[in-house]
């Protein structure tokens, strides 16, 4: 259910900077989502749907890249990845470990599709 205040935020972003570039409409939003984000991608799009009708963000495309999750050895620098379960690092074994990718959540880019004026 988190996911439709992040949604509300994520087209607040897109109408403010799309009205601040004059744009007729934002046709395609690309969002970075970390693998271990609790982010779901299909209530994002279902709550987009519904929400970004009437404004200039309506029909644009949302597009999502996952980044997977990654681990980082602090005691010998080793970078590892790993699905779901946290694991020793796989080069000395040691478990004083941090999370060094997967928990990103961005809204990347917005494009847009202008207004045109037409000069005499």
């Amino acid at each position: 259910m988190h996911e439709l205040p992040i949604t509300e935020s994520i087209l607040e972003i897109a109408v403010r900077h799309g009205e601040q570039a004059n744009a007729a409409r934002v046709t395609d939003l690309y969002l970075v989502i970390g693998q271990l984000s609790s982010i779901v991608d299909d209530s994002i799009q279902f709550y987009w749907d519904i929400i970004s009708r009437d404004t200039i963000c309506e029909g644009a495309t949302l597009h999502f890249e996952r980044v997977p999750a990654q681990l980082l050895c602090l005691d010998c620098g080793h970078s590892y990845g790993f699905d779901y379960e946290l694991s020793a690092c796989p080069i000395c074994d040691s478990t004083h470990i941090k999370v060094a990718a997967g928990e990103e959540f961005q809204l990347q880019s917005i494009e847009i599709e202008t207004n045109k004026e037409i000069e005499p």
